[in-house]
């Protein structure tokens, strides 16, 4: 006889009617600016791995290869834009640029633009839990579209995604506090002073799965100078350098 869970996995199908799914993605099409050859693609891109399990697949059907390509792609083309509109900046400067511009924060957030929540696959549970706007995977998702459009066009329709849905606003996320590289600064910092490599510590994880909370430490000279929290062990790191730099006078 059926389990429970049996039941509520064949309610979960019925309810994610195709037709709904494939009006999504054209609407989604537009906002992105990419028409697929391919829709599968995308359609594989919003699947996060809660919805996937949720319906017995496998993990391989989830978002996260597409997410790893897109990584690599984002990694190129952002590094090429820089390399070719900043051309006074050292090496170092560039790098701390870059690393502002693709981290999961800003990545995020121009995924909110775009309205990607709202597109996603996830499971009921993590759904309620605010899946739809939590920064890892709306983050994720952004770099698995990017992996998609790769796949369908090829590098050209890659620049033109990230040009119009990042790289517009390079100058004003670089002048943007709120997403400051933390742990980038710390080390610049530590290091000018000779003082070796800030060391991190996760002191905590409390919480269930989908809604973890990491408590972090960071020591600068063997001395616990920060302590942050958040839902992901970097985001936790973030807030540490962030109290750290501001007990040293560095913010």
């Amino acid at each position: 006889m059926p389990g429970v869970n049996d039941f509520w996995k064949r309610i979960w199908r019925v309810f994610s009617p195709s037709q709904k799914i494939e009006q999504n993605l054209e609407t989604l099409e537009a906002i992105i600016g990419h028409h697929f050859a391919d829709r599968s693609l995308l359609a594989q891109a919003l699947k996060h791995r809660s919805y996937v399990y949720a319906a017995d697949g496998h993990g391989i059907e989830s978002n996260e290869r597409l997410e790893f390509l897109g990584d690599a792609v984002l990694d190129l083309v952002v590094t090429e834009y820089l390399f070719r509109s900043f051309k006074s900046k050292r090496e170092g400067e560039l790098t701390q640029v870059k690393s502002l511009i693709v981290s999961k924060t800003v990545l995020a957030q121009k995924g909110r633009e775009m309205g990607l929540g709202r597109y996603m696959l996830l499971s009921r549970e993590e759904e309620q839990a605010g899946g739809r706007d939590r920064t890892s995977i709306i983050g994720d998702a952004y770099e698995s579209v990017l992996g998609a459009i790769y796949l369908d066009g090829g590098l050209d329709p890659s620049r033109v995604f990230v040009t119009r849905h990042l790289l517009c606003d390079v100058e004003e996320i670089s002048a943007n506090g709120d997403y400051l590289n933390f742990k980038s600064v710390l080390l610049e910092h530590v290091q000018r002073e000779g003082r070796g490599h800030p060391r991190y510590y996760v002191n905590s994880e409390e919480g269930p799965d989908h809604e973890k909370i990491f408590t972090v430490e960071v020591a600068v000279g063997g001395e616990i100078r920060g302590q942050g929290q958040g839902r992901s062990k970097k985001e936790a790191q973030q807030m540490a350098a962030k109290e750290a730099l501001r007990r040293l006078g560095a913010v």
